[in-house]
């Protein structure tokens, strides 16, 4: 076959092969037992003029893949590998500096045996102890006669009631456990309810506050995990048939920590299945505002159960939005931290480059308190590193340099007006605001790095046939999604992380300008920044006629969360839409 050569500015020149050529590959595949006797089309497609991708050439790719699939499946690839194609004519039309590596990190260190649940150094050497958080000063309010108003307080005044132990967190943990029973039959939120747990944890709280040992405040405090989390003595069913009755014995990191801070794990929440959208095994996940809706995905329970009341905090995931859209659905705060900021030892892997496991409350203050609880390396996650997060709620916004997506604010579409509002309420907390434009990228043609790694993540289901037991069986979902990317060559898996490093370069170079940007949530920036790794605030910034409520976003520079979340905490303080609560759960 003739070579690739390059002319001297380095632009490549592909020579298409031959017949002769073509004939000369088959029979060395042949030779070695991974050919057939048709023109693997998928593999020549994206090289040879007019070829087209048919049923009969996914069948002869199969053969070199390894895979066989049915006639209807190799029907509902078609669309999906056709789009792949252009994805992969983009990312070809990308020039890459040898000098460019791929945005993925090889670590030789093999990972500890079980989590390290204090913060430690590489070689287990102890770090400093943080610097204790500056939380807001607050007026306790008096706790209400009847206990089940207190379900949609947010945790920073929870907290000061256990604390002061004017509250038991007995008391209220069986006031949410009475709640889940009474309103997840409409809402659809709860996978397992661990109720026997939950009473054990709240009485040891209560034991020990009353020995005068307060671990912070997030003791007492009941929760909720998304049911990708493993937690020792209950399933976790990531949501789908295929696991359903998984058990796995340990307890995940952020679960461990969530221990250690004295929270209460009352429930595991629904997921839409293997982390997409609001369906699972047991229906679809409700939005508490509109109970004909979904809650959206795929942290579908974490949302619904906050806003509906059941549940104090939750902590959720994100790969591609799955923080963000049901914190944008469900009207309540979501925190995407730093991809490499939390553990996610013990939580189902989806993409291993872009998963991030992150709280979702009722406060930016709440948010917080569960970062500090949560974040740091325990060594088994390789990818987690140490950064402090010294959170301060006092912090003096107006010192902040702050950008907007000027393109995105000024673009016609159904939440401008609340999103200008929300600019005018940030410029009246003292903030300049600077206009930033989106680094290029060609971020649609990089999602190939998540499809593939998940197709990875769950290559047994897809070899094993299991994947027709799964709810959702579109040419949208996860089956034919899997599917689909087997067929992305590894060159262009790893010349795709090359192109993300670009976009990542990018990205720190905008970060040099500003400190935070504010952003529409549903804009080009929710690919860029998970690709990116970059952190996240959605909030909610008004409600539509129907009574839904709509979001805004935050953005921060990686590991500087305490900003973020500063900035955040400001506006909210300055707005009301996060203390509204959906009628029929009250």
């Amino acid at each position: 076959m003739r070579h690739t050569r390059f002319p001297t500015d380095r632009t490549p020149i592909v020579t298409l092969p031959t017949a002769s050529e073509r004939r000369e590959f088959l029979a060395t595949c042949a030779a070695l037992g991974i050919g057939g006797t048709l023109l693997p089309g998928v593999l020549w497609a994206k090289v040879v003029d007019g070829a087209e991708i048919t049923a009969d050439t996914i069948a002869a790719a199969e053969e070199i893949a390894g895979v066989a699939f049915d006639p209807p499946k190799r029907a509902m690839l078609l669309a999906g590998l056709k789009a792949q194609a252009k994805q992969l004519e983009t990312l070809h039309s990308i020039v890459l500096d040898n000098a460019t590596a791929p945005a993925i990190i090889f670590n030789p260190e093999p990972p500890a045996t079980s989590p390290v649940i204090t913060f430690t150094l590489p070689g287990g050497a102890n770090m400093p102890k943080p610097a204790a958080m500056v939380r807001s000063k607050i007026t306790p309010r008096a706790v209400p006669a009847r206990l089940e108003d207190l379900a949609f307080w947010p945790v920073f005044e929870l907290s000061e009631l256990i604390r002061t132990r004017k509250l038991t967190s007995v008391q209220l943990t069986e006031m949410y456990i009475g709640r889940i029973k009474k309103f997840d039959p409409t809402l659809l939120c709860v996978i397992t309810l661990l109720e026997e747990r939950a009473t054990a944890s709240a009485r040891a709280a209560d034991a020990e506050i009353a020995r005068g040992k307060y671990r912070g405040p997030l003791h007492g405090i009941p929760w909720g995990a998304k049911d990708l989390l493993a937690v020792k003595g209950a399933p976790t069913t990531w949501g789908t048939p295929p696991f359903k009755t998984q058990m796995i014995d340990t307890d995940a990191t952020v679960v461990q920590r969530l221990d250690a801070a004295g929270a209460v794990l009352v429930a595991k929440l629904t997921l839409g299945e293997l982390a997409q959208g609001d369906r699972w095994f047991g229906g679809m996940t409700r939005n508490p505002w509109k109970t004909d809706q979904g809650s959206s995905g795929s942290s579908a329970g974490p949302g619904s159960a906050v806003a509906s009341g059941l549940v104090a905090f939750a902590v959720g995931s994100e790969t591609l939005g799955s923080i963000s859209s049901p914190a944008t659905r469900n009207g309540v705060t979501g925190l995407r931290p730093t991809f490499g900021r939390v553990p996610r030892t013990g939580a189902m892997a989806l993409s291993w480059t872009m998963d991030k496991l992150g709280p979702m409350a009722r406060s930016v203050e709440d948010c917080a308190f569960v970062l500090d609880a949560i974040h740091g390396p325990d060594r088994v996650d390789m990818s987690v590193h140490s950064r402090p997060f010294p959170w301060n709620a006092n912090l003096d916004v107006k010192a902040l340099r702050v950008g907007f997506m000027e393109a995105d604010f000024t673009r016609d579409r159904p939440t401008r007006k609340f999103d200008d509002d929300s600019l005018a309420a940030i410029r009246g907390l003292g903030v300049n605001l600077i206009p930033v434009t989106l680094p290029a990228a060609e971020y649609g043609a990089m999602r190939m790095i998540l499809t593939a790694e998940a197709a990875a993540a769950f290559d047994a289901l897809t070899r094993s046939g299991r994947d027709s037991e799964l709810v959702q069986q579109d040419a949208n979902s996860w089956p034919n999604t899997f599917r689909v990317a087997r067929f992305v060559p590894a060159v262009d898996y790893i010349n795709a992380n090359r192109v993300r490093a670009m976009a990542i370069a990018a990205w720190a170079k905008l970060f040099e300008t500003v400190d935070c940007i504010v952003a529409p949530t549903n804009s080009g920036q929710l690919i860029a920044t998970n690709l990116t790794g970059h952190p996240a605030v959605i909030l909610p910034n008004g409600f539509r006629d129907d009574g839904t409520p709509v979001s805004l976003t935050f953005l921060g520079a990686l590991y500087d969360e305490a900003r973020l979340l500063a900035l955040a905490s400001a506006y909210q303080r300055a707005t009301d839409f996060h203390t509204r609560t959906p009628a029929a759960f009250k």
